[in-house]
């Protein structure tokens, strides 16, 4: 019998799902299971990552969204994609919001856990979605890792992880068509790591993420031969660096970070 998987998704740190998912598992005396956890998932084409993989995983989505349209979004799309999941927020305010005759406030991350740790977990997976997907270079010089690749090698999904490590974490998408921030350069090649994928791979992935969303998956964004140009610029800009390289062809999210959690322990 193979072990369930569970993805715990919330637009806050997920410890409230997380713990009543624990809760719920501890009712199957010594049931197994693998819970990932991706917190502060408010932008739809995420869910849509978590959603992929959750397919590929079979796993199950337990999920805490406050916002209505996120919730529904995540469970239309589950359905659509035939991945099982479950809502423990929705009805719960929705009652609630009948018996107080209210609104809720629909914010997240209302609750908070007041100790040291919990604080620089949320100061990590803030950081790690302001700088994000290259958007402010600026943050690159105040991170503790910086995670550099091509389109879809899990650079977000990866710094959330490794975030909730209390990792801060900056990532930048490698495209030929644009000249990495000049920040980059600056910072001690040590704190950069270099995600790398074989052609074959990533021409899958993006096909897969091309189709799920109703795109021709021959568009040049899935072109082998773009992706090979991708993946060769990217060798340029990975030794000019000099920073350490991983191959994530064949690694799970959770198996990257830790091979990063142990090279940044050992270069303390």
């Amino acid at each position: 019998m193979s072990v369930p998987i569970i993805y715990v998704v919330s637009d806050s740190v997920g410890e409230t799902a997380e713990l009543v998912t624990k809760a719920a598992i501890s009712q199957f005396g010594n049931s197994n299971a693998t819970i990932k956890t991706y917190p502060y998932v408010e932008e739809e084409e995420h869910m849509d990552e978590i959603i992929e993989m959750a397919k590929d995983d079979r796993a199950i989505i337990v999920y805490t969204l406050v916002k209505p349209n996120n919730r529904v979004y995540l469970r239309d799309q589950s359905i659509a994609n035939q991945v099982t999941s479950i809502d423990i927020m929705g009805p719960i305010m929705d009652k609630f919001e009948k018996a107080f005759e209210r609104a809720p406030l629909n914010e997240p991350g209302l609750v908070r856990k007041l100790d040291e740790n919990y604080f620089k977990r949320v100061e990590a997976i803030e950081f790690a979605v302001k700088y994000d997907d290259g958007r402010d270079p600026r943050g690159l010089l105040r991170a503790d890792i910086i995670l550099i690749g091509v389109s879809r090698t899990s650079k977000t999904p990866l710094s959330q992880y490794l975030a909730l490590k209390r990792y801060k974490v900056a990532n930048v998408p490698v495209v030929p068509e644009v000249d990495p921030p000049e920040e980059l350069f600056k910072v001690d090649p040590s704190r950069c790591i270099g995600l790398k994928i074989s052609p074959e791979k990533l021409n899958h992935i993006r096909r897969e993420r091309l189709l799920s969303l109703g795109l021709d998956a021959k568009a040049n964004y899935a072109n082998i031969e773009r992706i090979k140009r991708e993946i060769k610029y990217f060798d340029r800009i990975a030794n000019k660096l000099g920073c350490t390289v991983i191959d994530v062809s064949n690694k799970a999210v959770e198996e990257t970070a830790n091979t990063i959690i142990n090279y940044m322990q050992k270069k303390v």
